[in-house]
């Protein structure tokens, strides 16, 4: 959009050129609570939705905002108390548009110059137009101007950006775009209650993030929908990430029989020692296991008596037994549980009811004895490596226990071995690793009230971007999230959602996000979001883009020979073809 055109439009004195467009004029209003709009005598309410754009031209500048409500309104409120008889062509003129008339709610979000240094910039809005300014329909052009063009362009600051096309808005055919520079520089999330499509669009927007190489990615797939395949409803089966990006997606199980089962064909199948498991990574499962705080006090305890093998051996009858069994000097024989407590200074009971729990471990088959392999490095050095990691969980995906267990495992560990990294290229910013965001489902659990400040998911959350990785986010119960981690999320992807505690959560934080409410409420319960913050230059409400073919083939979906050659490259660069076992 060139600063002549900005001109022309912002110009009061100049003839709107197209009066299909006009919609009406500002008659009060606030910068808190946005502009009241009294419409235009032939504009019909019936064609106008929350979520639509207008433009607002006054003072030589241009307001961009959005339609958060619609009313009814009249000169007289006998109007409300004795209609009247508009059943003559004649009286409905005389009435309409004078004594009774159309209203709309619009929420400047943004302001352009139309001349001088910053003139095609869109800026925050910090005043808002006069009296009777003329309010108008935005333009395809004008909503292509704001969002930019889908590729590599620059951000309002000057800075590079990749820009990633998610949708369009819901009366036009203008691709609306996400600066996925800044969607993983802090973390993010996708909301919106279940069956709404919160899985199918987040698998779009990684694979936005793999297509552009703007970060790599570690997905704990707790139904195995991002890895291989998913689920839709317009398909019995669509792509997961691995058969668009072959080269760049790596599956890892814990469950290698039902992965093979599904076709995954994984590259490692993970194992997790009982050496490896310290008390912070079953600390925050309290809530799913029952575990009382005098339980959780056991638990560390014991690693300070035993070491690494607290856990092994806590479990093992038969080491407890040889330990602490056997026959008193009157030949009784000795209760091991209550010896060994008695050492551990732990109430019988506490440590009797600590072990039912635990003992639901034994039933994981990924946790072993002895691993052969050390699955943190293995996962570290493909994400190094700029390969993506999409972890399954197979049958273990409906424990939530098991979730929890190991996704707060590996990503306390490979967090700290990025802090390292990033601390030791400290003023060498070429050589920190690339950024990782890390996706996780059922987040709530990891991010409630109470244990958000201690799990390392709120310490990711907090850090913004301090040591490279992030959070992307996928949840259903928005408002189960501490407040604190609500406030740090960057850029937020809300589908529809039906709970008013939810709908409150999603817009903590967000300036005028009591008028957007109304607009979240009324999206349609599949394929429309509205996206807020970090990522986007204002809220924008998205006709979500398909997840098809034809999106395949524009990431790069490669079929038959070329697929085979891409995946056995991908195998070579990391070891040969030969497939290992991850332990």
């Amino acid at each position: 959009m060139s600063n002549d055109f900005l001109r022309e439009i912002a110009e009061p004195a100049t003839p709107e050129p197209d009066v299909s467009r006009r919609l009406g004029q500002v008659v009060a209003g606030s910068l808190s609570h946005g502009l009241e709009v009294l419409l235009e005598r032939d504009q019909r309410l019936e064609d106008l939705a929350v979520g639509r754009y207008a433009t607002i031209h006054a003072g030589g500048r241009i307001f961009f905002g959005m339609i958060t409500d619609i009313a009814l309104d009249n000169a007289n409120i006998a109007f409300e108390k004795s209609p009247p008889d508009l059943s003559l062509d004649f009286m409905r003129q005389v009435h309409l548009g004078a004594s009774i008339f159309g209203r709309v709610h619009v929420s400047p979000m943004l302001v352009m110059d139309a001349d001088g240094p910053d003139a095609h910039i869109p800026q925050p809005v910090k005043t808002i137009p006069g009296h009777y300014a003329p309010v108008t329909i935005a333009t395809p052009e004008e909503v292509g101007y704001v969002f930019g063009e889908e590729g590599a362009g620059q951000d309002a600051e000057g800075r590079d950006a990749i820009y990633f096309r998610v949708g369009r808005p819901l009366d036009m055919d203008v691709p609306i775009t996400l600066n996925l520079n800044r969607f993983v520089e802090r973390s993010s999330a996708v909301f919106g209650k279940s069956g709404t499509g919160k899985t199918f669009l987040s698998r779009l927007l990684l694979a936005g993030v793999i297509k552009n190489d703007v970060a790599v990615n570690l997905v704990f797939d707790m139904h195995n929908e991002y890895g291989w395949e998913g689920t839709a409803e317009h398909a019995s089966k669509v792509k997961g990430l691995k058969q668009i990006f072959p080269g760049q997606v790596a599956i890892f199980t814990l469950d290698d029989e039902s992965s093979r089962r599904r076709g995954s064909n994984p590259d490692f199948t993970v194992q997790i020692g009982y050496d490896t498991i310290e008390p912070e990574d079953i600390e925050m499962l309290a809530g799913v296991m029952d575990m009382s705080d005098a339980q959780i006090g056991a638990m560390y305890a014991m690693h300070r008596r035993l070491g690494k093998t607290w856990l092994l051996n806590f479990l093992d009858d038969d080491w407890m037994e040889l330990n602490y069994g056997g026959e008193d000097d009157d030949g009784k024989k000795i209760n091991a549980m209550k010896a060994f407590a008695a050492e551990m200074g732990q109430p019988q009971s506490t440590l009797g009811a600590l072990r039912r729990r635990l003992e639901r471990f034994t039933r994981f088959g990924f946790i072993v004895k002895k691993p052969a392999d050390d699955s943190i490095k293995r996962i570290l050095d493909y994400l190094l490596a700029g390969k993506n990691v999409v972890l399954e969980f197979g049958k273990y995906g409906d424990d939530l226990a098991a979730y929890l267990l190991v996704a707060n495992f590996l990503t306390r560990r490979i967090r700290l071995h990025y802090r390292e990294l990033v601390e030791e290229a400290f003023g060498d910013e070429a050589a920190k690793p690339r950024p990782l965001v890390i996706t996780i489902e059922e987040a709530h659990k990891f991010l409630e009230p109470g244990i958000a400040s201690k799990t390392i998911f709120g310490v990711i959350a907090r850090e913004l971007r301090k040591y490279n990785v992030t959070l992307f986010i996928v949840d259903q119960r928005p408002s189960g999230i501490d407040s604190e981690v609500m406030s740090q999320i960057g850029t937020r992807v809300t589908l529809a959602l039906d709970n008013e505690e939810d709908i409150r959560a999603v817009f903590m934080g967000v300036s005028g996000g009591q008028e957007l409410r109304q607009v979240l409420a009324r999206l349609d319960s599949k394929e429309q979001a509205l996206i807020l913050g970090h990522a986007t230059p204002m809220p924008v409400v998205v006709q979500v883009r398909r997840y098809d073919l034809g999106f395949y083939r524009q990431m790069g979906y490669l079929q038959g020979e070329a697929l085979q050659q891409e995946a056995e490259k991908s195998r070579q660069q990391l070891g040969g073809g030969r497939k290992k076992r991850l332990l």
